[in-house]
């Protein structure tokens, strides 16, 4: 049953489908065909959320050419996995692979708190043509800091365990969700490059993308983008947002002008609605977490102890940084982008389900189911 709460999201939700309903018989939907026209748009203020302009024709390449224009931007895909993930790893990578990167070539960045074995090495070169490397973490990346109280610390897993709290008694996905939140960009082997794909093992890609979504973010000067969003766990956050707003309150400077505050907050930040951008998939710009803004704001986090104290996940810690230290039109949704991680996908609707070829059912599509947030992502254009 749900609860009363649940009832105002769904309305809410609902309200906001019948709007973007009638905003797709506009005639301008879908008229962008050009790069120059789109470039002329950027800066420029809308009541269309970008990805309802469509991606300019000029993008899309033959199946004989690497690149639209011969261009490519300085990007990696990123892959945290362990040895044991191979399997995973092998599905997502051969899906990436023959629905993209053999056309374009992108090299990929495997990281790993231990060393990659060698039958993990060749299985995984044997799937792409592309620069492959292979990157150990350092253990002051990944392992719980010594200044964390354990006592404190194990007490908290025990008792989210007990309460059913998903992950709620892993110390390595705490790990995980602190390496991804503020160290993974700084590993050796990725700091070389401008934009990044996170790719996680056990991913489904359902669609031919014939574009570079890397020289979208690129032209369009966008910051983060993501295919799903959700409702973070509340018993894993609790005082995540509090530690928030006194980041906020010592730093308002470093907050950037025309963010997207109004996603992540009903009330110009006095609370969190709890939305995010589901972190498994993300394509961004790394200057976004290498910037004085975002560093401060995970060292601040950090020093809280929350990744252990508590649960936070990159997911929420990534969302919020990119909704205070980007602009909102920085933000974008890969809606032709198809994409499963369990239990939710986002399938391309209409003729972006025919152009990409996708074979997922446009019926099992997540964008707005009403524990989805991308009604409150579109508002923020409205």
């Amino acid at each position: 049953m749900m609860t009363p709460m649940r009832y105002v999201v769904l309305a809410i939700a609902t309200l906001i489908s019948l709007h973007l309903i009638i905003s797709f018989a506009s005639p301008n939907y879908g008229r962008v065909t050009s790069i120059h026209h789109i470039k002329e748009q950027i800066g420029l203020k809308s009541n269309i959320p970008p990805y309802k302009l469509g991606v300019p024709d000029d993008y899309y390449v033959a199946s004989n050419h690497s690149s639209a224009q011969g261009r490519k931007a300085n990007a990696t895909f990123v892959i945290l996995a362990r040895n044991s993930d191979l399997n995973g790893v092998i599905k997502s990578v051969k899906q990436m692979e023959d629905r993209f990167n053999k056309k374009f070539g992108y090299p990929y960045v495997f990281l790993n708190e231990e060393p990659f074995d060698d039958a993990f090495k060749t299985r995984i070169s044997e799937l792409t043509d592309a620069k492959v490397e292979f990157g150990l973490i350092p253990k002051s990346h990944w392992v719980q800091p010594d200044w964390i109280d354990e006592e404190r610390a194990s007490t908290v897993r025990k008792t989210m365990q007990d309460n059913g709290v998903i992950y709620g008694g892993s110390l390595p996905y705490r790990n995980m969700c602190r390496f991804n939140s503020g160290f993974f960009y700084r590993h050796e082997l990725v700091q070389k490059y401008q934009y990044y794909w996170r790719v996680e093992p056990d991913v489904t890609f359902f669609c031919d993308l014939d574009y570079d979504p890397f020289l979208i973010m690129q032209d369009q000067n966008k910051m983060y983008a993501f295919t799903i969003s959700l409702y973070e766990y509340e018993a894993t956050i609790m005082t995540l947002w509090p530690t928030v707003k006194e980041f906020i309150n010592s730093n308002k400077h470093l907050l950037t002008e025309d963010n997207a505050m109004s996603f992540i907050s009903d009330d110009g930040g006095e609370t969190y609605n709890r939305c995010h951008f589901w972190s498994n998939f993300e394509i961004a710009n790394l200057d976004l977490w290498r910037g004085e803004g975002y560093t401060k704001f995970f060292d601040f986090l950090d020093e809280k102890g929350g990744f252990y104290y508590e649960r936070w996940g990159d997911a929420p810690v990534h969302s919020i940084g990119a909704a205070l230290f980007a602009k909102k039109d920085q933000i974008h949704f890969f809606n032709d982008i198809g994409y499963r991680h369990e239990p939710f996908q986002h399938c391309p609707q209409g003729d972006s389900h025919k152009r990409g070829k996708c074979w997922c059912d446009p019926a099992q599509n997540f964008d707005y189911e009403w524990y989805s947030c991308l009604a409150r992502y579109d508002k923020m254009f409205s």
